[in-house]
Formats: C-alpha cells, sequence, structure tokens
C-alpha cells in the first residue's frame, strides 16, 4: 500500500511539472520571436541610456582564412553586416542560407561579416572552416580566436547579429536566428541610414 501511495504521488508530481512547463511554455512563447529585431533606439530605452546621439560601433580585430588581422573599421564606407555563429550551433546555421543568398546578391553593396566563435577547442578554424567549404558558402568568415569581438559587443548567445550603417553607427541588433524575412528589415534599416 505504501509503494502505491509513493507511486501516485511520483506521478502527481510528474503530471504537475508537465502542466506546469506547457503553461510556461505558451506564456513566454508570443515573447520569444525569431524576428525579433532592436534598433539601437529601443536599446537605449531599454537600458534607460540618456544619449542623445548614437555611439560608433566597437571596433574589434577578427582573422581571415590566411590568419590576417581584419578590424571592423576596415569595413567603414558601407553598411555592414557582422553575425556572430559557431558551426556547432543549430540555429546559426538554420539561418546562414538566408546570409548567403542576401551576400549573393547584395555583397557589393554591403559587408557581410560572419564572425566565427573560434574558442580554440570546440571550435577551431579548421572545424569552421570545413564545415563552410562543406556547405558551399560564400560569405566572408571572420575568426574571433581572441575573443576581441564577443568582448567588444558582449556576445553570450549565439546567433547574434549586427546592424551597422555606412558611417560605423549601430543601427539594430537581433539575438537568436532569424529569418530571410527579418534580416532583410536590418538590410532597409543600414541601406536607409547609409542613404542607398
Amino acid at each position: 500500500m505504501k509503494n502505491k501511495i509513493t507511486l501516485l504521488i511520483i506521478i502527481f508530481v510528474f503530471i504537475l511539472l508537465i502542466g506546469g512547463s506547457y503553461v510556461l511554455y505558451n506564456y513566454l512563447s508570443p515573447n520569444i520571436s525569431s524576428d525579433k529585431i532592436t534598433t539601437n533606439e529601443e536599446s537605449q530605452k531599454e537600458n534607460q541610456t540618456s544619449q542623445q546621439e548614437n555611439e560608433p560601433a566597437p571596433d574589434f580585430t577578427v582573422y581571415d582564412k590566411n590568419n590576417k588581422e581584419v578590424n571592423l573599421s576596415d569595413f567603414r564606407g558601407k553598411p555592414t553586416i557582422v553575425n556572430f555563429w559557431a558551426s556547432w550551433c543549430g540555429p546559426c546555421k538554420m539561418e546562414m542560407p538566408d546570409f548567403e543568398e542576401k551576400n549573393r546578391a547584395l555583397g557589393d553593396k554591403i559587408n557581410f561579416l560572419m564572425v566565427n566563435m573560434t574558442d580554440g577547442s570546440r571550435e577551431t578554424v579548421k572545424i569552421a572552416s570545413d564545415f563552410i567549404k562543406k556547405e558551399g558558402y560564400t560569405f566572408p568568415v571572420y575568426y574571433d580566436i581572441k575573443s576581441n569581438a564577443a568582448i567588444a559587443y558582449s556576445v553570450y548567445s549565439l546567433p547574434t547579429t549586427y546592424f551597422i550603417d555606412a558611417d560605423g553607427y549601430v543601427v539594430a541588433q537581433s539575438t537568436g536566428a532569424i529569418d530571410g524575412e527579418t534580416l532583410q528589415k536590418g538590410i532597409d534599416m543600414i541601406k536607409e541610414e547609409s542613404g542607398l
């Protein structure tokens, strides 16, 4: 009898946990969106920043496939998209075909910086390069082997994307995977800010 009561209590607790998870999921789902893009103005309001002007996007140093230093500031003069990713990141992989498509269509008008979070163990230059080659992606890939870019942008979640205008100011950003429509929305924002 005692075993039956214990079993019933365990089943009841399990049902409560499942039910609670379901309610929590339904409550939070509308607030979590793969097409959420935050403008710099919205971000400043959320952080209750009282700045009147935008600050330039923080500069960083990453490395190309030939281990040559590349700085974000090298790309001023054209709108720039900086996407932080890793080959082990499922949501990163989901959005890459859209980045590839936009890079092929707009790569002469917009800089695409696909910044790999190269930690040297879970993600190495070889692992990331092999992944890009296997998938046939042609967008420019840069390796953040010293975490300079991740630190400059406080990247704590992958993927994260920043939209920067031609003058080097962050116009918008998104954390989490974005779809082609949201990517285009960000592109339109930086093109407009850049007078294109």
